[in-house]
């Protein structure tokens, strides 16, 4: 009989735990696919003052920022199996969900999916990857929610303004009291009715035929209608002037070509964030010779070439180089010593087997420890724009101008006369100039107004 009831105890035990050890699979796989899904869509949120309806209003005026194609991985995802640089034809998909707040106001809930294509070594194992948002997509069209709600908020306050301004009442001067006259004869007296805004939204507009109605059928001889009237009509043109730069403001900057790379530091070098398309504005927070700072969205910021953008009124476009003597450091460190026309010698490919003017260049002082590179730019941009101006009347005209320095620390530059016309009448900074410029070697002339450029690489 005991033996009985400890087989039977033995086959309740291992019936038991094999139900648990299910359970516990059962939960761990429900476990790993929560995470999964939590990895995937990485949602972020923020909570906003406006209500629910106003925030969906915003967010439909925004449907073209919520997916488009991703120029780069590297800074909107994170590292997956393989290296970002193996992926290609990044795309996003952001999903927001809008929910109401015990005090009127609302939360927004974005989470972005990042697809892109996986190119392999080996054919058969690429294809279309999900990767994971590193929160930057979700943040910039979160702050792309913020100024729009700033933006309709604006909106709302200037029409609110002008029905106030239709609205104020124009003074009647006081009338001299008269003999009432009878039923008969006593004329009809119409008073003065509001004029709303029109549905155009152009407020100033419609108080001003209001206020020229109003003129025309008073007396003229009235001073104090003629001083209220000339009052409503400067508030209104003040009213108008806000809302005009309320809606275009001064310090945009316009792309003039698509695909103009936005980068992240004033380099040549600098790897691009995005690429802009032509017409694309942003708001520009600084500007030099060369490079314009610029506000992308937030916090978000970048850097773009100069003469890639439409400057603001009152900006030039470009700067202009006119070098029409030497620098004075610079003359105290260097002369010709000798000047010829003959076929380039070197093989840099816009000027091989072509013919050039060479120009020789030697250290007043061999052992000066000056004449660094900021000095032979120097002197090198006077020596260029002399000879543009030399050539330029001459038939043929060599193809291009070579500088070669006769010095230990000395090397070779040379440039096209294509690129030299385009400097001289300020289509190229001098950053740009020595971008197009060949340095052999490149070390000897690099300094921070000069970068290494693709053409002396």
């Amino acid at each position: 009989m005991r033996s009985r009831v400890t087989a039977l105890g033995r086959v309740v035990f291992h019936t038991a735990s094999r139900g648990v050890v299910s359970r516990l699979l059962v939960l761990s796989f429900c476990l790993l696919v929560c995470l999964s899904l939590s990895a995937q869509t990485n949602p972020y949120e923020r909570a906003f003052p406006q209500s629910k309806a106003t925030v969906e209003k915003a967010l439909a005026a925004m449907q073209s920022s919520m997916a488009g194609h991703l120029p780069v991985l590297d800074g909107f995802a994170n590292p997956a199996d393989h290296s970002l640089e193996q992926y290609q034809r990044g795309y996003y998909q952001a999903k927001v969900q809008v929910t109401s707040t015990p005090s009127g106001g609302s939360v927004v809930r974005i989470s972005t999916k990042v697809t892109a294509w996986y190119a392999d070594p080996t054919p058969s194992r690429s294809g279309y990857q999900l990767l994971t948002s590193n929160g930057r997509l979700e943040a910039d069209l979160l702050d792309q929610l913020s100024g729009q709600l700033s933006a309709q908020q604006a909106d709302q306050t200037s029409k609110t303004a002008g029905t106030r301004s239709a609205l104020v009442p124009v003074a009647t001067p006081k009338q001299p009291a008269s003999p009432k006259p009878s039923a008969a004869t006593e004329p009809a007296v119409s008073a003065p009715s509001a004029s709303f805004p029109s549905t155009d939204r152009t407020f100033a507009s419609s108080l001003k035929q209001s206020l020229a109605a109003e003129a025309n059928s008073r007396p003229s001889d009235s001073p104090t209608i003629d001083k209220s009237t000339a009052a409503l009509e400067t508030e209104a043109s003040g009213l108008e002037e806000i809302v005009k730069n309320m809606a275009h403001p001064k310090n945009l900057v316009a792309i003039k070509k698509s695909g103009t790379p936005i980068v992240s530091a004033p380099s040549l070098t600098a790897k691009p964030q995005f690429m802009a398309s032509m017409h694309d504005e942003f708001e520009m927070l600084d500007f030099n010779a060369d490079w314009v700072h610029i506000r992308i969205s937030g916090l978000s910021r970048g850097w773009v070439w100069r003469n890639s953008v439409e400057m603001p009124e009152g900006i030039s476009n470009k700067d202009t180089h006119t070098g029409a003597s030497a620098p004075p450091a610079a003359a105290e460190l260097f002369h010709v010593t000798r000047e010829e026309t003959a076929q380039f010698p070197g093989d840099w490919e816009p000027l091989r087997g072509k013919n050039v003017k060479i120009i020789s260049v030697e250290k007043l002082q061999e052992n000066g420890s000056s004449g660094g590179p900021p000095e032979k730019l120097e002197f090198a941009k006077y020596l260029l724009n002399k000879s543009l101006s030399e050539l330029t009347p001459k038939t043929p005209s060599p193809a291009g101008v070579v500088l070669i320095f006769d010095s230990s620390d000395g090397g070779m530059m040379a440039t096209t006369l294509v690129t030299l016309q385009q400097w001289k009448t300020g289509a190229l900074s001098d950053a740009a100039l020595w971008h197009q410029t060949f340095f052999d070697p490149p070390e000897v002339f690099s300094s921070s107004t000069a970068p290494p450029s693709a053409a002396s690489k």
